[in-house]
C-alpha cells in the first residue's frame, strides 16, 4: 500500500537538480562528522588571506628562532587547561603544514575566555618559546576567524 501511495503524491519519483557540493564544502562536512579529511586541508582554502594578514604556517613556527614575533593560525584541535597548571591554557592549532602548540597565560585567559574557547579557526599573536626542538606560541593576542571557514560554504543552497 505505501508503494502506491508515495506513487500517487505530487512529483512523483522526479529526480531532484541540486548542485554537487564544492570540495571546500565536503571538507567542511568531512570535518563536521569525522573531525578530519582525506582531501585537502581546509587551511589551504584560506592561506591567501591568513598570509595576507601575515599568519605564517605551522612549518615556519617550527622553525623561527627563540623570542620572533609571529602569528600562527589553525583549526584548534585540542584545549587542555590542567589543574596542576595554574590556569593556564594549552591549545594546539593545526593547519596544511603541521602543528602549532600555543600557550595561553591565565591573564589572557580571563580577557579572551570566550574566544579561546569558542574558535574552531583560531589565530595567535604571540613570541616564539623554542627549547631545542620543542617550539611553543606563547599567546599574546588571540582572534577568532572562523568567519573565514564559513565562507569556504557559502554557496547558495536555496530552494523553491
Amino acid at each position: 500500500a505505501l508503494p502506491g501511495l508515495l506513487a500517487a503524491a505530487p512529483g512523483g519519483d522526479a529526480a531532484a537538480a541540486l548542485a554537487a557540493p564544492s570540495e571546500a564544502e565536503d571538507l567542511l562536512a568531512d570535518y563536521a562528522r569525522l573531525g578530519f579529511t582525506l582531501g585537502r586541508h581546509p587551511l589551504c582554502f584560506v592561506r591567501d588571506e591568513l598570509a595576507r594578514q601575515r599568519f605564517v604556517t605551522a612549518a615556519d613556527i617550527a622553525g623561527a628562532p627563540d623570542r620572533m614575533l609571529a602569528r600562527g593560525a589553525g583549526l584548534v584541535t585540542c584545549r587542555q587547561r590542567p589543574g596542576t597548571a595554574k590556569g593556564t591554557l594549552f591549545i594546539t592549532l593545526e593547519d596544511e603544514t603541521g602543528l602549532v602548540n600555543v600557550i595561553v597565560r591565565p591573564e589572557l585567559f580571563e580577557q579572551q575566555r570566550r574566544i579561546l574557547l569558542g574558535a574552531h579557526l583560531l589565530g595567535v599573536y604571540g613570541q616564539i618559546s623554542r627549547q631545542g626542538d620543542v617550539v611553543h606560541l606563547l599567546a599574546g593576542r588571540a582572534v577568532d576567524h572562523s568567519k573565514l571557514l564559513w565562507g569556504l560554504a557559502a554557496k547558495s543552497r536555496d530552494f523553491h
